[in-house]
């Protein structure tokens, strides 16, 4: 293996054990993720990722992508292989006459949000900014938006890859529609995306939104609560459910801050005058510790989530599609929760339907769009040695959920197999993206991600 050969290939820095800035390219969200490739190659374009994948090919190398290295697994990071690092690659274009957006494999949603609301547009994107676009479009994409726009899939308009045989391709509804068809849900498992078009919404630069927080101890009726008010909000709203901290936050006095409370964060992107009856709605409930809701930018409700979630801190996520909301449901999460063995940690109820379930069910690989909620549970904690309880409790939470489960979200799972992966899609859709495996990827040269295995 010639690594000067790669070196003359790329623009961008190839780092290997010990050069500087080696270990902060490996550095990904999840804490306890301490892997070592061989090479990274820092990618400065598309050119400098075929020459990548040329070279991982012909020398048999495993390869891991990083976009924004949000992904609780890690597997932007291998170990003794290549990593494919996008997150030089920046480049962001509006255009405000199409209202679509192109952005490269390194963006996250924050910078895409930093252009496209200069423009007052604005697409589903991840509820933490940080988030980067590319992995999160990859498995579907649920955000504040998701409700009134679809997911992010159902906004994507076309997307460059690269794939396992070193050919560059164009994928859109009207251009290697089949690939397309696989990008939109298949997890990363088809190909290396290097840039991503987007349909824009007339959606911001101001909406409704905020938090409001009641005392752990009403957590059963306020979940109650919850259920009914999503089942008559209109599509401009997004509410999610929280079982957590209270953070030491501003706007939360002082002798809560760390203490048991459940919290409703609101995203409402219709008319301001409606956002505020709909917060109005939300204060109606019970006596609310906090309630900082009202007109705010979009951009400040796409970072609500984003000091919970700073990138070094161990992370054990586990995800899945909840039947509904009923009172079995309701009370499992309620004993579980009261027993959270972190206060880092939190559980997190959003909603889907809306423009969400308006998709066909075969129309993209992500699948259970008819799913009225789903649920993660965030192991969230700083101290290696306490990892065994934490990860107990967060497995045993999953595992009293599993009644009441109708498939996961494959962006939000873990390491937990192949079974579970099958359960992130429907019967037909995992044949479908078996049978794209088996054309675009054989050799299984992209696995470094919740694979799909090929069966040729």
């Amino acid at each position: 293996m010639d690594i000067q050969e790669l070196r003359a290939s790329v623009r961008g820095p190839l780092l290997q054990p010990g050069d500087p800035g080696y270990d902060a390219a490996r550095h990904v969200w999840n804490g306890a993720i301490d892997r070592k490739p061989l090479l990274i190659a820092r990618c400065s374009g598309p050119a400098d990722v075929l020459g990548a994948v040329n070279f991982a090919r012909a020398n048999q190398l495993l390869v891991s992508v990083r976009g924004g290295g949000h992904n609780v697994t890690g597997n932007a990071v291998c170990d003794g292989g290549l990593m494919i690092d996008l997150s030089p690659m920046k480049g962001i274009r509006v255009d405000r006459a199409r209202r679509t957006v192109q952005a490269q494999g390194g963006v996250t949603w924050g910078e895409l949000d930093h252009e496209t609301q200069a423009f007052g547009l604005a697409t589903t994107g991840g509820q933490i900014s940080t988030t980067g676009i590319a992995g999160l479009t990859l498995g579907g994409g649920l955000g504040w938006l998701m409700r009134k726009c679809g997911l992010v899939v159902d906004n994507l308009l076309s997307a460059d890859v690269v794939t396992a045989d070193g050919r560059f391709l164009t994928a859109s509804a009207t251009e290697n529609a089949d690939l397309f068809w696989g990008l939109r849900g298949g997890g990363g498992n088809l190909g290396l995306v290097t840039s991503f078009e987007y349909r824009l919404h007339p959606i911001g630069p101001m909406v409704t939104g905020g938090v409001v927080l009641h005392p752990a101890e009403r957590a059963a009726e306020a979940l109650g609560f919850y259920r009914d008010y999503m089942a008559n909000a209109s599509d401009d709203e997004m509410v999610a459910f929280a079982f957590q901290s209270a953070p030491p936050a501003p706007f939360v006095p002082a002798h809560l801050h760390g203490a048991p409370v459940v919290g409703l964060a609101l995203c409402h992107v219709g008319p301001l005058e409606e956002g505020q009856r709909a917060a109005e709605r939300l204060r109606a409930f019970g006596r609310p510790l906090v309630a900082q809701l009202g007109p705010m930018p979009y951009t400040a409700v796409q970072t609500m989530m984003d000091e919970a979630m700073p990138f070094g801190r161990h992370v054990y996520l586990r995800s899945d599609h909840l039947t509904g909301l009923g009172e079995d449901v309701i009370q499992t999460c309620v004993r579980h929760t009261a027993a959270m063995t972190s206060p880092l940690s939190v559980a997190v109820v959003i909603p889907l339907g809306g423009a969400v379930a308006r998709v066909g069910e075969h129309d993209t690989a992500f699948s259970h769009r008819s799913t009225p909620f789903d649920i993660d549970i965030f192991g969230i904690w700083t101290d290696p040695r306490e990892s065994d309880r934490h990860l107990k409790w967060g497995r045993e939470f999953g595992a009293a959920l599993q009644p009441f489960s109708r498939g996961v979200y494959i962006n939000e799972m873990g390491s937990e197999g192949d079974e579970r992966i099958r359960a992130a899609y429907n019967a037909a859709n995992y044949a479908r993206l078996v049978e794209l495996k088996n054309r675009y990827d054989a050799t299984n040269f992209w696995r470094m991600n919740q694979n799909i295995k090929p069966t040729v």
